[in-house]
């Protein structure tokens, strides 16, 4: 892997992890007991809502830095 991989590797996980808390709120899942254990398909749900949140988000951010707020 060259080093200009591994930094734009690095840049993305930065990015996801500033964009971690927005996420989360758009996604809008609720929190759950600690001691839930979640069925696979219930897992893969609420990654799938998570990764739509996660697009939205960055659109959110593009959209603000290009016309403001």
């Amino acid at each position: 892997m060259t080093e200009q991989t591994q930094e734009l590797k690095q840049g993305r996980m930065k990015e996801f992890m500033q964009l971690l808390p927005l996420t989360l709120e758009v996604a809008g899942l609720p929190k759950c007991h600690p001691e839930r254990i979640f069925t696979p398909d219930q897992m893969d749900a609420r990654l799938t809502s998570i990764r739509i949140a996660y697009k939205m988000s960055r659109m959110l951010l593009k959209e603000i830095a290009d016309n403001g707020v």
